[in-house]
């Protein structure tokens, strides 16, 4: 990989809806950022706009490619889950570094393209998947040892979305539409399977039952195994539920009391009463360490680090493939 080591982050943004109003707030914490371009759609120009003004960015685009001939060594892609394939790609073969929001990509497929392009330019490739870098995930790996063997992990993050009312009526907003690859497991279920994966690897068996409508899951139980243990992840966008993670072990077990996406609260209770509480997690915003870990790993040219995190998500994604197709559920770039 190129070495960034001396070189700030020269940030440019693709999108401007929820979640990067939700990473704009943080923009400022990162000492490693000295540029920042913007690129939005004449549609979204007002929004985007605004966006300037109040964060202070330097560049403003509405034509993407223009972007990318810009000085920009960084680009987010936080545009709809559809597009995520196309516009990393792009980025890609002008060299620049991407880190794309989740869900990766639609399918393996197009993982392994991009996978194999990132590899040929010699660019960091990363999917904004948090927990994969929070300490108190890292902690959970550290304490599963103590857990002797391995018996259930259970993942529930469920949340009625507030467009789920509309799409029973029978308007189909992107979070429902196959079209753009929505859907609850490219969506909440998704944090529960790189969670699982992430300590676990590669299952040996799996298995996707999902409540379908409309030719799209609004929920489903996502079943993992392992051999000699066995997982369960439930997402619903159709209802509520607590968030949480279990894993039981012969000698105890770890409880999460929040959805794997934030690894908040997290207790632990082994045998002999050995009982206490994680808290490792330094920033309050959810998405803060990633940002902080990604930044680092392409200043510091770290290849070895970043591979292994496009690894991972690049079985994720080829898992989440083969899982919703066994429901039925298939996207417009499954055929391509």
């Amino acid at each position: 990989m190129a070495d960034f080591e001396k070189q700030m982050i020269q940030l440019g943004i693709v999108g401007s809806g929820k979640i990067v109003q939700d990473f704009l707030p943080i923009l400022s914490n990162f000492d490693a950022i000295e540029k920042t371009a913007i690129c939005g759609t004449a549609r979204s120009a007002e929004k985007v706009k605004k966006m300037v003004s109040e964060y202070g960015f330097e560049s403003v685009f509405f034509d993407y490619d223009a972007f990318l001939e810009s000085d920009v060594n960084v680009v987010y892609v936080a545009v709809p889950n559809h597009l995520h394939f196309e516009f990393s790609r792009k980025a890609l073969e002008k060299g620049k570094n991407v880190i794309v929001e989740k869900p990766f990509v639609s399918n393996g497929k197009e993982a392994k393209i991009l996978e194999a392009l990132a590899n040929k330019k010699h660019r960091f490739l990363f999917e904004a998947i948090n927990n994969q870098y929070l300490p108190n995930y890292e902690a959970v790996k550290r304490l599963l040892p103590k857990l002797g063997r391995l018996k259930l992990i259970q993942c529930n993050y469920s949340q009625l979305s507030s467009r789920y009312a509309a799409f029973c009526k029978g308007e189909i907003l992107p979070a429902f539409d196959k079209n753009c690859s929505g859907g609850a497991l490219m969506d909440l279920n998704m944090y529960n399977l790189h969670y699982v994966v992430g300590l676990f690897g590669a299952p040996k068996h799996f298995d996707y039952m999902a409540n379908v409508e409309r030719a799209i899951d609004t929920s489903g139980v996502l079943t993992l195994d392992y051999g000699n243990f066995k997982c369960i992840c439930s997402g619903a966008k159709d209802s509520d539920s607590p968030g949480f993670v279990l894993i039981q072990g012969e000698k105890g077990y770890i409880l999460q009391k929040s959805p794997a996406n934030l690894c908040e609260h997290i207790e632990y209770h082994l045998q002999g009463d050995l009982n206490g509480v994680i808290d490792e997690n330094r920033y309050k915003h959810r998405m803060e360490h990633e940002f902080v870990a990604m930044f680092h790993i392409i200043r510091s040219g770290d290849a070895a680090l970043g591979v292994d995190k496009l690894n991972h998500s690049v079985l994720v994604s080829e898992i989440q493939t083969v899982a919703r197709k066994q429901a039925g559920i298939i996207f417009p770039s499954d055929a391509m």
